[in-house]
């Protein structure tokens, strides 16, 4: 038996990976991208129709709702006589295409349960773009 640098020893165990099957699988899969790829890419030729596709501008319009301290209504500065007021001109306003922006202006001073009823019968209306207006802090 040989001791040293040299000795033929079986037993022992190989602390190496065998980077050649592995080189062997890379090499295949490349060579079958290869063959694949201008077949992928390969389409049928259709004309197809122009279309512009540029934006319509049609901005709608914006409707401003005020409720003033005393919790009575304004469309568009023109003041509401009563609640079924408000109803009949936001039903009008849901049913125009396109449908308007809707901006409420509260008083500072004026409760919220009467924002809260216009922002309600403007829901059930069908007005999909609601809006609220505010003074920025000092």
């Amino acid at each position: 038996m040989a001791h040293g640098p040299f000795a033929d020893n079986d037993d022992d165990m190989m602390s190496e990976i065998n980077m050649i099957p592995l080189i062997d699988v890379m090499l295949v899969l490349l060579i079958v991208f290869i063959i694949t790829v201008p077949v992928m890419k390969h389409a049928v030729s259709i004309d197809l129709p122009r279309a512009s596709n540029e934006k319509e501008l049609v901005k709608p319009e914006t409707v401003r709702l005020s409720v003033d301290a005393d919790g009575q209504y304004f469309w568009n500065e023109t003041r509401l006589a009563d609640d079924n007021a408000l109803q009949g001109h936001l039903a009008a306003a849901a049913s125009q295409d396109p449908q308007p922006d809707l901006h409420i202006r509260g008083d500072r001073a004026v409760r919220y349960e009467r924002v809260a009823q216009a922002m309600a019968a403007a829901q059930q209306a069908g007005i999909r773009k609601i809006g609220f207006i505010t003074e920025p802090a000092q």
